[in-house]
């Protein structure tokens, strides 16, 4: 997983328009959608581009070597969401 997307996402969807693979979801729109209290980056899918990253209005996406430990779990969380 290159980047990890927290808790404190808004799901503005800024992030869903610069990836470049589509690797952020859910989309709005898509079932589930209003469900889910973030979005979340694939750990498969994601390739390190980082384009995601400045468009975030509330900072809410890391390089993963730059998530702050107390933060950790999100890397777990984001992953468990493309499982179901």
């Amino acid at each position: 997983m290159a980047y990890v997307i927290v808790s404190t996402c808004t799901k503005d969807m800024h992030c869903i328009e610069a990836c470049p693979v589509d690797c952020i979801h859910p989309k709005e729109g898509a079932a589930g959608f209003d469900q889910v209290p973030q979005l979340y980056a694939s750990p498969d899918e994601c390739i390190d581009c980082g384009a995601c990253v400045p468009v975030c209005p509330t900072e809410s996406i890391y390089p993963l070597e730059s998530l702050p430990p107390n933060l950790a779990e999100f890397i777990e969380v984001n992953a468990a969401y493309f499982r179901h």
